[in-house]
């Protein structure tokens, strides 16, 4: 008797973190795009900086030789 009870037990355990795992799969699932869709537009903004920072440093360079050199 005292198996089976411990079996039982397992099982509803089992069944019950299963159910969990369904429930929230969806939840899961949209967290996942969600933070996709967050990384997607903090690398944008990465790259949009960084853009910006070259054509300073491009432009600096190019004004001090042109100045440099009259």
């Amino acid at each position: 008797m005292k198996a089976f009870l411990i079996g039982l037990t397992f099982l509803l355990a089992a069944s019950i973190l299963g159910l969990i795992s369904l429930w929230l799969l969806p939840f899961i699932l949209a967290l996942a795009l969600f933070l996709r869709v967050v990384a997607f537009f903090i690398l944008v903004v990465f790259f949009i900086w960084l853009l910006g920072k070259f054509i300073i440093f491009v432009w600096e360079n190019s004004r001090g030789s042109s100045q440099s050199s009259p």
